[in-house]
């Protein structure tokens, strides 16, 4: 059980510490080849490439998971509870949908892959396994924004779903000091 629960709170950034460990050594191996050996390694290219596909969307549901996306706060933070409740609700909605919708579409893309391979131009790999990350990125983030949402409905469904508690919003400390 303490994998399950380590690969729960790190999965997306161990994919997206690997993936950026890979393209650090692919784009080194690239310049120290060049520029010490005088030759060119074709393949870092394209392994860069796929691990950054790979790091961008696991890390765009690691910030489903931390809730780390980009929200206007100001304004939902001045409508009325309730309202912005419904306001973030709705958008994590549509979020979810779309997502949903790029799984369908992603899907069916790897299909054709599937049905009419075709191999990468410097690796030799079949495009079938790096396109796999749209399906599995979006299928992360709409486990992720369940999860979350599962956690706060758990937890007592207290103020905004989402929303992190910032610096700014915590009640001044208190001075009370007595002399």
């Amino acid at each position: 059980m303490p994998v399950i629960k380590w690969l729960d709170r790190h999965f997306e950034e161990l994919i997206c510490c690997t993936c950026l460990v890979i393209i650090a050594i692919s784009v080194f191996s690239q310049v120290v080849a060049r520029y010490v050996f005088e030759i060119a390694l074709h393949w870092t290219e394209e392994v860069a490439a796929i691990s950054m596909v790979w790091a961008v969307y696991t890390g765009a549901a690691l910030c489903v998971r931390e809730r780390y996306h980009i929200r206007i706060l100001i304004g939902v933070q001045s409508m009325p509870l309730r309202l912005g409740r419904y306001t973030i609700f709705i958008a994590d909605l549509l979020w979810a949908l779309f997502s949903l919708f790029m799984i369908r579409v992603s899907w069916n893309y790897l299909a054709v892959l599937w049905k009419y391979p075709s191999t990468s131009p410097s690796l030799g790999i079949n495009e079938f396994y790096p396109q796999t990350i749209l399906v599995i990125g979006y299928t992360l983030m709409v486990l992720r924004l369940s999860q979350y949402y599962y956690l706060w409905y758990k937890d007592g469904s207290q103020g905004l779903p989402g929303m992190l508690e910032e610096e700014w919003q915590a009640p001044p400390p208190n001075n009370n000091t007595q002399s």
